[in-house]
């Protein structure tokens, strides 16, 4: 039975993924190299930021200055302030989950605790946000599930994750938890017992099963 929910925090809480893609085609385009928004959130949501700026700098033969992450996470700040929302029907379906709730995210905290306070959904967690860079483990690494569970005072066994990346998603499945896929674009899933979803308001029912 389930006892704890463990959300990802971009593209699963909040619909950051495209305007977090749109800060790297805009500092990439001021060194000359042209990106595509589309493919980038694709190809590359739920990475570790070093992991993702290697690839793609690697990709043209670049080597990024120190200032690049920092003048990156102000790009991205302006864009939340200006155009972030919470995924539809993310509120009504927090409403209808009676369980305790932790956000886990490969995120630093204050990009999570912007995203939340824009879209209204900080109350919903309160202190129960666990970042990668606190816990210095990235996703694929089942760990940063376990730690959150562990942390929340709950067996993984009796955690649900809901994450909306491949790589989120295969962290919570390694980890032990139930796994709910917020599967928007279609992709397929290598692990069976996930369960894929593209309707958030759907998930309550998915938990409740």
């Amino acid at each position: 039975m389930t006892s704890c929910l463990l959300f990802d925090c971009d593209g699963t809480l909040v619909d950051s993924e495209r305007l977090c893609n749109l800060g790297l085609v805009i500092q990439f385009a001021q060194l000359g190299v042209t990106l595509d928004v589309d493919e980038l959130v694709v190809r590359y949501r739920g990475w570790k930021l070093d992991r993702t700026l290697a690839a793609i700098a690697g990709q043209y033969g670049l080597t990024l200055d120190d200032d690049f992450i920092p003048s990156y996470r102000a790009v991205v700040a302006e864009l939340f302030e200006s155009e972030l929302q919470p995924i539809d029907g993310i509120v009504a379906t927090l409403e209808q989950l009676p369980y305790p709730k932790a956000v886990v995210s490969s995120g630093p905290p204050q990009k999570i605790a912007q995203s939340l306070r824009l879209c209204g959904l900080a109350d919903y967690f309160g202190d129960n946000i666990f970042s990668s860079y606190e816990l210095g483990i990235w996703k694929p690494d089942p760990g940063i599930y376990q730690a959150a569970a562990r942390e929340m005072g709950h067996d993984i066994a009796a955690c649900a994750v809901i994450d909306d990346a491949p790589v989120g998603v295969e962290a919570g499945f390694r980890a032990g938890a139930r796994t709910f896929f917020f599967n928007r674009f279609d992709e397929s899933c290598e692990f069976d017992e996930v369960t894929s979803f593209k309707d958030m308001t759907l998930l309550p029912e998915l938990i409740r099963r």
